[in-house]
């Protein structure tokens, strides 16, 4: 995407994000359902089979896990940049100026809306610049066995991409990446999310003959 074009999505998303009314204090959890109730549902089956047939497809096109990883994070990242604008349009949420207001936002809301996925936000650091989403379930992954030579595929690493891309249409850059997997044996997922930097908001650029 041009240099360009990304700071006016971003302008539109800061807007979209500002226009609504609902306080910082509400209950992101209800709009989380409210969100998928307004939204169209995959069934999880199929969800899980399409998504694993991407991975599939990635793995043959690159030599190396650590390259299937970083598609599907680029993947990702690119699906969450356009995402954002339908989030704050059908999500209710409101106002996010904050790192923090994040949080809340993409695990309560955006997993309930995107994924039917009921997570909760934990392990701050000290500083308040890195949290964990955790969740049990995973659909991405429902029916999925990693095969020991593929112990180092971060299989859903798609979903850190989106999470990437959305909140850097918020001004937010951060690192996010899977730290735990019920594919690799653990007993809930675990995305961990630090804020790498917070860009400031320029004024739009009036467009070039």
């Amino acid at each position: 995407m041009a240099v360009a074009g990304l700071k006016g999505k971003r302008q539109r998303v800061k807007e979209a994000a500002g226009a609504l009314s609902m306080s910082k204090g509400g209950n992101m959890q209800k709009l989380g359902e409210l969100a998928l109730q307004k939204g169209e549902r995959v069934p999880v089956e199929l969800l899980a089979l399409t998504y694993g047939s991407l991975v599939r497809q990635v793995i043959a096109d690159y030599e190396s896990i650590e390259e299937v990883n970083k598609q599907l994070d680029l993947m990702g990242y690119n699906i969450g940049v356009r995402l954002a604008d339908d989030f704050f349009a059908k999500s209710g949420v409101s106002d996010c100026r904050s790192f923090q207001d994040s949080a809340e936002i993409v695990a309560k809301v955006g997993f309930k809306m995107y994924l039917n996925v009921q997570a909760s936000v934990d392990l701050w650091n000290a500083d308040n610049t890195a949290y964990s989403i955790l969740f049990d379930e995973n659909p991405l992954a429902e029916f999925t066995e990693l095969p020991e030579e593929y112990a180092q595929l971060s299989f859903s690493n798609l979903v850190c991409g989106v999470i990437r891309g959305a909140l850097e249409m918020l001004l937010l850059v951060v690192k996010c990446e899977f730290v735990r997997s019920t594919l690799q044996g653990n007993e809930m997922n675990e995305i961990r999310i630090s804020l790498v930097e917070m860009l400031r908001e320029s004024a739009p650029e009036d467009d070039e003959d």
